[in-house]
């Protein structure tokens, strides 16, 4: 049985124009121990599913769906019962734009005492344990926000949301404004955890991480997840033509081609054209594309594409 289950996922943000559609009939699974990648351009929906997923949508909700974690659906518990049961102890994440999330006016220590009293009790060793993890020393816990480095704040989010030791990890660009030795750490980390039994998604737009640390990858856009399946399988043989624009727009250390970049831009999610949402932008484009495509299974999971009907 999957660990995490995602079902026709639903949300919304609802605005005086109509409603944005950010994530639209989103599916995939993943088993313990697992991690799925989810990468895609900027505003195409990875971090609203991320923030579905821990029931934080500012300004926004989840229209409908299914989301199933370990066999229990979270989205019929109380407010009450998913912060007492699940919030931080089983499902936790590291905000995108970490460095700004916490507190100016308190120490460390006070925030990870905050997270302690809310939700459990943690001995001050296992807090020195999981900083030296990150790469960080004890001392600076009597440190204020503005004393540390982006890349110092980053890593104590990180370490804040380990702390009570949660099965699932929503990681929204955990490395960013971390140096090459210092991602290479934390990346060292997640797969330590994962041996352990931790599953993450990892929403990214550096292949190169997803690739490391995550086993399967999914590809978002305009809020549609348009190809699921292995990382080898995205990554040496890509199905969508998205996809396939997505991969040859990295550089290439030993590639004699130049990038490509992916010309047009994406579709106003307020009120989308039906069809499939790339065909403006799609170099396979045909008369069919101004239908909804199916999805058709491929070897390791799905694709959302006319071509492979």
């Amino acid at each position: 049985m999957s660990f995490l289950s995602i079902q026709n996922l639903n949300a919304v943000y609802p605005i005086e124009k109509g409603p944005v559609r950010a994530v639209q009939d989103v599916s995939f699974s993943i088993g313990l121990g697992e991690s799925v990648g989810i990468v895609g351009e900027s505003a195409c929906g990875k971090s609203t599913l991320g923030l579905s997923i821990i029931r934080t949508i500012p300004g926004g909700n989840i229209d409908s769906g299914t989301i199933l974690l370990d066999g229990k659906s979270i989205l019929e518990l109380s407010n009450a019962e998913f912060d007492s049961q699940y919030r931080w102890k089983k499902i936790s994440m590291i905000f995108q734009g970490a460095m700004n999330s916490l507190d100016p006016v308190y120490t460390i220590s006070q925030q990870f005492a905050d997270i302690q009293k809310q939700h459990q009790s943690v001995d001050r060793e296992t807090i020195k344990s999981l900083l030296l993890q990150v790469g960080l020393e004890e001392s600076i816990l009597s440190k204020y926000p503005h004393e540390l480095s982006g890349g110092m704040k980053q890593r104590i989010v990180i370490a804040m949301a380990l702390l009570l030791k949660p099965k699932l990890v929503i990681a929204d660009e955990p490395t960013t404004a971390l140096d090459v030795l210092v991602q290479s750490q934390i990346l060292n980390l997640f797969k330590s955890l994962k041996k352990q039994g931790v599953s993450f998604v990892v929403i990214s737009h550096d292949l190169a991480v997803i690739s490391e640390v995550c086993e399967k990858i999914g590809i978002m856009y305009a809020g549609q997840m348009v190809e699921f399946g292995t990382a080898q399988q995205i990554l040496q043989t890509p199905k969508h033509p998205y996809t396939q624009a997505l991969i040859k727009s990295i550089p290439r250390l030993h590639d004699s081609q130049k990038p490509q970049y992916i010309t047009g831009s994406p579709p106003n999610l307020i009120d989308p054209k039906p069809g499939c949402r790339f065909a403006s932008r799609c170099i396979h484009v045909m008369d069919k594309c101004a239908q909804d495509p199916k999805y058709t299974k491929t070897e390791s999971g799905y694709v959302q594409c006319w071509l492979y009907e």
